[in-house]
């Protein structure tokens, strides 16, 4: 069973990162049943809300075992990080809302020589009457409202939606990181276990070598300075077994921390580092890194500065203002309608500047999509490297160095005991078979961190890729 992946469900075990990306499509709520994506995978599993489900995990204290759905469920629920993205989600929802939202009406009132209201007395075809007439107060009152020619009002919003979509991918690009981190360092934790186990076992046989040399002194058989040598070796193993104490602790505590626990709240991580998957074919993988959240946004990037280019390009129009009002005489008491048309003229500034700054930016996004691509392959051939040297090392320790050094540390042990080794050929086997044990542990480990790193490049479990290359 792989650890990484792999969670009973019915006692079914669900294979490597199918569990992961399995809450990469979940809703950004977090409360889409289980089932739905269980049953695209063949897994029988029950309808769970994620946020129930990692309260009710919380509240568990201490939890008997963690397993890495576990441990996912929390640092979702709880990450900050994750938390921030999903806030600026909504937060575009509202630079969307803003584009789409029509440009208010202006009211204006005007009162020319304020005051002048008396009335006129007299013949009002005198100099004096005419000048009051002209010099009396007139009061304007104008309503306007400026019109968006051109589309603008439609670009606007379609470029913020398109803004909103790239925050999306944003924010499905820290899911998928953030749970690739939370898969590595629960191998980690595993890996720590598995070498505190290790250690452990590493321990009881040097203390059988004690027992054996320290009977083999009693008896006159040897001089006790072979029973100082191996109280040596027994010491080096009790070091050996503090370090992998303190490493899982550290590990244990740098997973807690992924969901903001201050210390662990689980006993133990569930999972094996065992593994089952053998490195697909890698031109399979190539097709497959274009599926990356990285790729996507790339290729939405290009669509965001379209979007931004029509937007400019929508400005060069110039917008009509239409106002419509009325004036009041308040010597004549009359009133006089008036209408209003302002259009600029573009004769100088047509943006043409901002339309060339928006053309260059969607060819500089077009430059970053290919660069993006080349980069995620680049990693991706690296990683993939890295993974087939794993892979043969793990077969080479497994299949002939693992057995060979437990046949000959169990023979020469049995041969000290009959006189036919000497400790130190005893102690040096016993040295190889821990050291090579430790190398196991450590190439499993280093297998399933790379495992996780191209799930995450490829964003899908590793078994959806055919035409393996290894059997």
């Amino acid at each position: 069973m792989k650890m990484n992946l792999r969670f009973m469900a019915n006692r079914h075990a669900l294979p490597p990162i199918k569990s992961i990306f399995l809450f990469s499509a979940l809703s950004a709520s977090l409360v889409a049943p289980l089932s739905v994506y269980a049953d695209a995978f063949g897994v029988t599993t029950i309808s769970v809300d994620v946020g129930r489900l990692a309260t009710a995990i919380s509240a568990a204290k201490p939890k008997a075992g963690l397993t890495l759905r576990d441990a996912v469920e929390l640092t979702l629920e709880r990450n900050p990080e994750l938390a921030a993205f999903a806030k600026e989600m909504r937060a575009l929802e509202g630079a969307t809302l803003q584009a789409g939202l029509l440009r208010n009406p202006e009211v204006s009132v005007n009162v020319e020589n304020a005051g002048n209201v008396s009335k006129l007395q007299g013949d009002v075809n005198s100099v004096e009457s005419v000048t009051k007439e002209v010099t009396q107060q007139t009061t304007t009152i104008r309503i306007g409202q400026l019109l968006e020619l051109g589309g603008k009002r439609a670009a606007r919003v379609q470029a913020a939606l398109v803004g909103e979509q790239l925050a999306g991918i944003d924010y499905e690009f820290r899911r998928v990181e953030l749970i690739a981190r939370v898969a590595n360092v629960f191998t980690e934790v595993i890996a720590g276990q598995e070498r505190l186990k290790l250690a452990e076992e590493t321990r009881r046989l040097a203390q059988q070598v004690v027992d054996i040399v320290t009977r083999r002194v009693q008896a006159g058989k040897v001089p006790p300075i072979e029973e100082t040598r191996a109280r040596v070796g027994l010491s080096s193993t009790n070091i050996e077994f503090e370090q992998a104490q303190r490493d899982l602790m550290s590990a244990r505590k740098r997973l807690a921390l992924l969901w903001d626990s201050a210390a662990p709240q689980f006993e133990q991580a569930l999972g094996s580092l065992e593994i089952s998957v053998a490195p697909p074919d890698f031109e399979a993988l190539q097709q497959r890194v274009l599926e990356n959240p990285l790729a996507l946004r790339a290729l939405k990037n290009i669509e965001h500065r379209k979007a931004l280019l029509q937007v400019e390009q929508t400005r060069r129009i110039p917008n009509l203002t239409v106002s419509a009002g009325a004036v009041n005489y308040a010597l004549l008491g009359g009133n006089t309608a008036i209408v209003n048309v302002m259009i600029p003229l573009p004769l100088f500034d047509r943006n043409q500047g901002n339309i060339k700054e928006a053309h260059q930016r969607v060819s500089k996004a077009e430059d970053e999509q290919e660069a993006m691509v080349l980069r995620l392959r680049t990693e991706l051939a690296q990683s993939y490297e890295a993974m087939s040297a794993a892979w043969n090392e793990i077969g080479i320790l497994r299949d002939e160095i693992l057995p060979g050094a437990r046949s000959a540390f169990d023979v020469t042990r049995r041969g000290y005991e009959l006189g036919k080794f000497g400790l130190l050929e005893m102690l040096d086997a016993q040295r190889i078979l821990f050291q090579n044990q430790l190398l196991y542990v450590r190439a499993l480990a280093s297998y399933q961190r790379l495992v996780n790193d191209i799930e995450r490049l490829i964003a899908a479990p590793l078994e959806s890729v055919t035409l393996p290359s290894h059997r």
